[in-house]
C-alpha cells in the first residue's frame, strides 16, 4: 500500500498541484455531491408524500428536511463560484461536511424508535464521500472520516445504553425450541446449547456499525489515495510533456540556426528533410532513391557579383602567434568582414586559410549586387588600414570582384559548406590573386554594373595573372573615394604600439587591437540557451509570482493583463493545467468523445484497452477486504447457523486463491521452492496484469461473489409472508418478545444485509481502471437486484421489523426515515449516482493519465529525433569531440575554441582533371551535370568516413574538386608530447590507407562515368593549430606550416602518386611503408624541398626499409 503514497514533489510544484487537484478534480465533485444530497432530500419528500404519510403530523421530520434544503442550497450558491472555493477550500469542504454530520444526526432523532442500525448507510455515505468528493487532503479527509464514525458509534452507545427498559433488544436471541409456541408472551427459554446474552446490549450491532465504518473509511482512503497517485502522475506527465515541449522548441531553434550557419534559408529545408529520412533509415544511411546518384543540393543563379578577399602578409604574421591569439585574430578579422558583409547585403561563402570570399545576390537576386560587393570590398580595405595604423603591423587587404553567373548549393555528405562554382567565380579568385594591396580589384563586366557609381582606374597587366592575360580583357581598380580624407586627416601610425612599447610582439598588439572589434563568439545562440535537460521539471518562476488563491485556473476568468505579465513559457505553462481541468470532458475535444470518452482514435482506444495494468492486484486485496468486512458483520448479527458458515469458508478459498495468483509474481523464489504443479502460478500473475480479458473476468467475478454474499443471509431468512408480530393477539405488554423469526434468523440482519449491500457498491469503485460501461452494467445490475430483493420479495421483513419495533404502539408506521426499506432503496439510488459520478470521473482520468503518457512518449521521441539531428548538423560543422563544448551547460566558458596538436596528418586530394571536365553549356544544364559528377565523387568519399577504420580521419573541406581530410585531432592535448614518435605518428597509416581507398573509389567512379579521372594527393605531418572561427557561418578549420606544406604537396604532386615530404616519408617508413625519392622540387613560399612519392602498390610489407629510395 505504501507504493500508492508518491513522495512529495518540490514545493512549488507542490503549490501548484494542490490548486489544478483542488480545482480540476474535486470542484466538480463538490458540485455534484452538493447537487446529490440535496436530489436525496427532494426524494426523501416525495416518497414521504408518495407514502400517504402526513407530513404535517411530523413536524421534526419536516422541520429537519426543510433546514437540510435550505443549508444545501445555501452552500451549493457558496461553492458555484470557483473563485471563492479556491479561496476558503478548507472552510468550505469543513461546513459541507458539518452540515452532512448535522443531517446525520437529524436523521437520528427524526420519525420514530431510535435503532442500532438507524442511518448507518447515510453515514457510511458521509464518510466516503468526505475522501472521495470534497477537497481535503488525506489527513483532513482522515479525521472528518473517523469523526463521523466515532459521533455515530457514541451519541447511538451513550443514548441506547442507559435506557434498556425503553428501548427494544437489539441483540440476536436463538431460535425457540420445536415445542414452544411460535407466539410467547413470557421469556423465551434459551436454546440447550447455551445462554443468549441481553437482548437489551446493543454492543454487538454498535461493533457492526464500527466495522462497517472502518471499512467505510479504508475503502475512501484507498479511492483517494489511488485518485490522487493518478492525479500527481497524470500532472507530472504533463509538466514533463510540457518540459519536452520546451526541449523540442530549443532543439528545432538550435536546427534553424545550425543550419542556417551552413545553408541559406531556400535550402535548409530541403536539407533538413534528407537527414530527417537519413535517421529514419538508420544513422549514417542513405533513404533508397529512384536513381544510382546521390541528392544533388546545387541550382544556378545569374545576376550575381562575387568577391574574394586575401589578407596580405598574415601567413607570416600567424607564424608569430600562439594558437589562441591565432585563432582570436582570424575570428575578429572575419567577423568583423561578415558585419560589413550584413550590412551590404553579401553572403559569406567560405573561409580558405586567410582567404575570405562571399557573394552579392543569393539567395535572392539584388539589383544592385556588383556595388554591394564592391563596397564591401572598399569597406574591408579601410578595416585593414585602419587596424595597421592603429598596431603599425605591416599586414594590407587584396580584394578582387567579378559579376556573372553561378552553380550554389552543397555537395557531399559531410561537413556541409555552402559554396559556388563556375567559369566567372574562378575569375573572380583570379581577380583578387593578381590584385594590389589595399585596393578592389573589378573585370569589366562588375564595372558596366556600376554605372558610374565610382570611379575606376586601369589596372596594369604587366605583371598580371596569366589567366587574366589569356582571356585578354581589361582590368580596373576601384578608387576610394574617402581614401583621400583619411590621408588629410592623417592617422596615429602605431598609436597602440608607441603606447604598449616597442617590444611587444605584432601578434599582440593586433591580437589586443582586435578584441576591441567585439566580434561576436561561433554558436554563442547555442550556448546562451539554457539546457533543458532536467530531471525536476521546475515550474516558471514568473508563474509562481503570478499565481494568487483568487486567480482562476479558467483562463476565460483570467484578471486583464496578467497575460501581458506571463512570458510564453508561462502562458503555455497555464494552457497545459487548463487542459488537465475535469470539465473539458463534457466539451468538444480532438482527443474524447465527450459522451462516451472513447479516443477518437481507434488504435488509441484499442491500445488503452490492451494496455497492462500492474496495480489490479491491490484492486483485489482492497475487495477482499470488503468482503472480510461483510463476513464479521454477518456473524455479528446473526446467529451464525452452519451454511452460512461453510459459504463463507468456501468464498475465503476463492478469494484466497484469486490473492494468491495476483500477488504470486511477488512470491516466485517461494513458489518455485513448492510443489511443481504450482509453479505456473507467476506466469499466471503477469497474464492477469497483461490480459485485459482476464482481468475483467476476474474483477467482474469478484465484485458479483461480493454482492451475491452480502444478501446471502437472506437466503435463511423465510420467503413467506409469516411474521408472527403482526397477529392480533400479541400483547402490547410482551417487550421481552423474541427478535427471531421461528427458525430463521432475527430480524436485525435485514437491515445489515442492506448495508453490506451498501459495501458491495463500493467494492465497484475500487476497481479504478474498470471500463466505465462495465461499471454502469454492475451497478444497474445490482441497483434492480438489491431493490427488487428488499422492496418486493423480502419486503415482508422489513414490515416484520417495523411490526416488532412499534409492537403494541397505536401507530404502527414510523417516519419514512425508521422504515428500512424505503431508506434503503434510497440509500442504493444515492450510493449508484455517487459512484456513478466517480466511476465516469475515474475512467476520464484514467484515459487521460494514458493520453498524456503517450503524447510525453511522442514528444520524447520527437524530442530525440531532433537532438540526434542537432547532433548530425553540428557533426556536420564541427569534428564529433568539439561539436559537444558548444551545447548548453557543456559550453565550458566563453574563450573561442582552439586546440594545439604535435602531431597531425593532413591530406589534400584533388582531381585536376575535373577543371578541364567542367564546361557550361546548355546540354550539361550550364554546368550542373558537371557538379552531379563531382558531388558522386565527393559524396563517396565521404562514405569512406563511415567505415570503422576511418574513423580518426576528420574530414576538414572541400575546395572545388579538393578534398582536404586530416588524423590526429581526436588526441588529448599534449597527449602526443608524452608518446614516442612511432606511437604518437601511427595515424599517418591510417592516412595512408585513406589516401588509397580514394583512389580505389575513383576507379569506380571512372568505370561507371566512363571518365579517366586520376587522383593527385599530397600528405604532411606536423603541428596544427585547430580552431573554430566564424559567428555567422562558424567553422572549424586548421592552421599551420604544416597544412600550407601538405598543400603544396597537392599542387606540386603529379597525378597517381601520393608525394609526402622527407619527414612524413621516413615516419611511414617506420610503419611499414615504402618511399622512393622524387628529388628535389621549387615549392611556393618554402623554397627547394626534397619530396618523395609513395609506393601504393605495396602496404605495411615486413620490416622497415634501409633506405628511402
Amino acid at each position: 500500500m505504501a507504493r500508492l503514497f508518491s513522495p512529495r514533489p518540490p514545493p512549488s510544484e507542490d503549490l501548484f498541484y494542490e490548486t489544478y487537484y483542488s480545482l480540476s478534480q474535486q470542484y466538480p465533485l463538490l458540485l455534484l455531491l452538493l447537487v446529490i444530497v440535496l436530489f436525496g432530500l427532494l426524494a426523501l419528500l416525495a416518497v414521504a408524500w408518495a407514502s400517504g404519510r402526513e407530513l404535517a403530523s411530523d413536524p421534526g421530520f419536516l422541520t429537519t428536511m426543510l433546514c437540510g434544503l435550505g443549508g444545501f442550497s445555501l452552500l451549493l450558491g457558496l461553492a458555484s463560484r470557483e473563485q471563492r472555493l479556491q479561496r476558503w477550500t478548507r472552510p468550505l469542504s469543513g461546513l459541507v461536511w458539518a452540515a452532512l454530520l448535522a443531517l446525520g444526526h437529524g436523521f437520528l432523532f427524526t420519525g420514530g424508535v431510535v435503532s442500532a442500525w438507524d442511518q448507518v448507510s447515510f453515514f457510511l455515505f458521509v464518510i466516503f464521500t468526505v475522501y472521495a468528493m470534497l477537497p481535503l487532503g488525506m489527513r483532513d479527509a482522515a479525521a472528518a472520516g473517523l469523526a463521523s464514525s466515532l459521533s455515530h458509534l457514541l451519541v447511538l452507545g451513550l443514548y441506547l445504553g442507559p435506557q434498556p427498559d425503553s428501548q427494544p433488544a437489539l441483540l440476536p436471541q436463538s431460535p425457540p425450541q420445536p415445542s414452544q409456541r411460535p407466539i410467547q408472551l413470557h421469556t423465551i427459554a434459551p436454546r440447550p446449547r447455551g445462554p443468549a446474552p441481553s437482548e437489551a446490549d446493543p454492543s454487538a450491532q454498535l461493533a457492526a456499525n464500527a466495522v462497517l465504518f472502518l471499512c467505510g473509511n479504508v475503502a475512501g482512503a484507498y479511492h483517494k489515495a489511488l485518485m490522487e497517485r493518478a492525479l500527481r502522475a497524470t500532472f507530472r506527465e504533463a509538466l514533463s510533456s510540457l518540459h519536452s515541449r520546451r526541449r523540442l522548441d530549443t532543439e528545432k531553434k538550435h536546427q534553424e540556426h545550425l543550419l542556417l550557419s551552413i545553408l541559406p534559408a531556400y535550402l535548409a529545408q530541403e536539407m533538413k528533410a534528407e537527414i530527417m529520412a537519413r535517421l529514419q533509415a538508420g544513422q549514417g544511411s542513405r533513404p533508397e532513391s529512384t536513381n544510382n546518384f546521390h541528392s544533388l543540393y546545387v541550382k544556378r543563379h545569374q545576376g550575381v557579383s562575387v568577391l574574394y578577399a586575401d589578407i596580405v602578409g598574415f601567413t607570416r604574421l600567424a607564424s608569430e602567434c600562439s594558437p589562441k591569439e591565432l585563432v582570436l585574430m582570424l575570428n575578429e578579422l572575419f567577423g568583423k568582414f561578415d558585419q560589413i558583409a550584413k550590412e551590404h547585403e553579401c553572403m559569406r561563402i567560405k573561409i580558405l586559410g586567410d582567404c575570405y570570399y562571399c557573394v552579392s545576390g543569393l539567395p535572392l537576386s539584388l539589383p544592385d549586387h556588383a556595388i554591394n560587393c564592391v563596397r564591401m570590398g572598399l569597406d574591408m580595405c579601410r578595416a585593414i588600414r585602419k587596424l595597421r595604423a592603429a598596431t603599425g603591423v605591416d599586414i594590407n587587404m587584396r580584394v578582387g570582384v567579378h559579376s556573372g553567373s553561378v552553380l550554389c548549393g552543397v555537395i557531399g555528405l559531410q561537413k556541409w559548406q555552402y559554396d559556388v562554382w563556375s567559369h566567372d567565380v574562378t575569375l573572380a579568385n583570379h581577380m583578387e590573386a593578381s590584385g594590389v594591396p589595399g585596393r578592389v580589384h573589378i573585370t569589366g563586366a562588375t564595372l558596366a554594373l556600376l554605372a558610374g557609381a565610382y570611379a575606376v582606374e586601369d589596372a596594369a597587366m604587366e605583371h598580371g595573372d596569366p589567366y587574366l592575360r589569356e582571356l585578354g580583357e581589361p582590368t580596373y581598380l576601384v578608387i576610394d573615394p574617402r581614401a583621400e580624407e583619411e590621408d588629410e586627416k592623417g592617422t596615429a601610425g602605431g598609436l597602440l604600439s608607441s603606447l604598449e612599447g616597442p617590444k611587444m610582439r605584432p601578434s599582440l598588439l593586433m591580437t589586443r587591437y582586435l578584441e576591441s572589434w567585439g566580434a561576436a563568439k561561433p554558436f554563442a545562440h547555442l550556448s546562451h540557451v539554457e539546457s533543458p535537460v532536467s530531471t525536476s521539471t521546475p515550474l516558471p518562476e514568473k508563474a509562481l509570482s503570478s499565481f494568487s488563491p483568487q486567480w482562476s485556473l479558467d483562463r476565460s476568468r483570467t484578471p486583464r493583463g496578467l497575460d501581458d505579465e506571463l512570458d510564453t513559457g508561462d502562458a503555455k505553462f497555464f494552457q497545459v493545467i487548463e487542459q488537465l481541468n475535469s470539465q473539458k470532458q463534457w466539451k468538444q475535444s480532438e482527443d474524447f468523445n465527450p459522451l462516451t470518452l472513447y479516443f477518437r482514435e481507434k488504435e488509441m482506444e484499442k491500445e488503452y484497452r490492451l494496455s497492462a495494468l500492474p496495480a489490479f492486484k491491490y484492486y483485489a486485496a482492497c475487495t477482499f477486504l470488503v468482503f472480510f468486512s461483510n463476513f464479521i458483520i454477518q456473524m455479528l448479527v446473526t446467529n451464525r447457523p452452519p451454511a452460512l458458515t461453510i459459504t463463507y469458508s468456501i468464498t475465503f478459498l476463492l478469494f484466497f486463491l484469486l490473492l494468491f495468483v495476483c500477488f504470486s509474481e511477488h512470491l516466485t523464489k517461494c513458489v518455485l521452492k513448492g510443489p511443481k504443479m504450482l509453479h505456473w502460478l507467476p506466469t499466471l500473475s503477469v497474464l492477469v496484469a497483461t490480459r485485459p480479458g482476464l482481468r475483467v473476468a476476474l474483477g467482474t467475478a469478484t465484485i458479483l461473489l461480493i454482492f451475491s454474499m452480502a444478501i446471502t443471509s437472506l437466503v435463511f431468512l423465510p420467503a413467506a409472508s409469516n411474521c408472527p408480530f403482526r397477529a392480533p393477539n400479541v400483547s402490547s405488554t410482551a417487550s421481552n418478545l423474541s427478535w427471531e423469526l421461528p427458525g430463521s434468523l432475527p430480524l436485525i440482519s435485514v437491515p445489515y444485509s442492506m448495508h453490506c449491500c451498501v459495501l458491495g457498491f463500493l467494492s465497484c469503485s475500487l476497481f479504478l481502471h474498470m471500463s466505465f460501461e462495465l461499471k454502469l452494467l454492475l451497478l444497474l445490475l445490482w441497483l434492480a437486484a438489491s431493490c427488487s430483493l428488499f422492496l418486493h420479495s423480502h419486503a415482508w421483513l422489513s414490515d416484520c421489523l417495523i411490526a416488532r419495533l412499534y409492537l403494541g404502539t397505536l401507530d404502527s408506521r414510523p417516519g419514512v426515515l425508521k422504515e428500512p426499506k424505503l431508506m434503503g432503496a434510497i440509500s442504493f439510488f444515492i450510493f449508484f449516482f455517487t459512484l456513478l459520478v466517480l466511476a465516469r470521473q475515474n475512467e476520464y482520468y484514467c484515459r487521460l493519465d494514458f493520453l498524456w503518457k503517450k503524447k510525453l512518449r511522442q514528444e520524447q521521441e520527437e524530442t530525440e529525433t531532433m537532438e540526434n539531428l542537432t547532433r548530425l548538423l553540428l557533426e556536420n560543422v564541427l569534428p564529433a569531440h568539439v561539436a559537444p563544448q558548444f551545447i548548453g551547460q557543456n559550453r565550458r566558458n566563453e574563450d573561442l575554441y582552439h586546440q594545439s596538436y604535435e602531431c597531425v596528418c593532413v591530406l589534400f586530394a584533388s582531381v585536376p582533371d575535373f577543371k578541364e571536365f567542367y564546361s557550361e553549356s546548355s546540354i550539361n544544364h550550364e554546368g550542373l551535370e558537371c557538379l552531379r559528377l563531382l558531388n558522386e565523387i565527393i559524396a563517396d568519399f565521404d562514405e569512406l568516413l563511415s567505415k570503422p577504420k576511418f574513423s580518426g580521419v576528420e574530414k576538414i573541406k572541400t575546395i572545388c574538386s579538393t578534398y582536404m581530410a586530416a588524423t590526429g585531432l581526436n588526441a588529448t592535448s599534449g597527449q602526443d608530447a608524452q608518446q614516442d614518435a612511432e606511437q604518437s605518428c601511427s595515424h599517418l597509416g591510417t592516412m595512408v590507407e585513406f589516401a588509397v581507398a580514394l583512389g580505389s573509389k575513383l576507379d569506380v567512379i571512372n568505370k561507371h562515368s566512363f571518365n579517366n579521372f586520376r587522383l593527385r594527393v599530397g600528405l604532411n605531418h606536423g603541428p596544427v593549430v585547430a580552431g573554430v572561427i566564424g559567428a555567422q557561418k562558424p567553422q572549424y578549420d586548421i592552421w599551420g606550416n604544416t597544412v600550407n606544406v601538405a598543400s603544396r604537396m597537392e599542387s606540386t604532386g603529379v597525378l597517381g602518386k601520393i608525394q609526402v615530404t622527407e619527414e612524413t616519408a621516413c615516419a611511414l617508413q617506420s610503419l611499414g611503408y615504402t618511399c622512393y625519392s622524387r628529388g628535389i622540387i621549387k615549392v611556393k613560399g618554402k623554397g627547394q624541398l626534397c619530396t618523395y612519392f609513395l609506393n601504393t602498390d605495396l602496404t605495411r610489407t615486413g620490416p622497415p626499409s634501409a633506405t628511402l629510395g
